[in-house]
């Protein structure tokens, strides 16, 4: 199709949302209260490879006596894979 005088035979530049989210791997997302940290653990290949994974990472973070273990395992692209109160500063 031509759409004035752009061919839709080169493509668009832009990708659907739905390709990107299937293109992101999949993170371990744990936000602590005390200290306040979040951590980004990954990438998995799957869901259920980061769902199995977590239990290690809270284990470590008990031991460490972090308080208010918030988890969400969730398709992202982290830039920064630990961030804590002192980043913030």
């Amino acid at each position: 199709m031509d759409y004035h005088g752009i061919s839709s035979e080169i493509g668009s530049p832009f990708k659907p949302v739905d390709r990107i989210q299937a293109e992101l791997s999949w993170w371990v997302k744990i936000t602590t209260t005390t200290p306040y940290c979040i951590y980004y653990f990954g990438p998995f290949d799957s869901q259920a490879e980061a769902t199995i994974a977590q239990d290690g990472y809270i284990e470590d973070l008990m031991t460490e006596k972090a308080t208010g273990i918030n988890i969400d395992i969730k398709q992202d692209q982290p830039r920064v894979l630990t961030i804590s109160e002192n980043d913030s500063r």
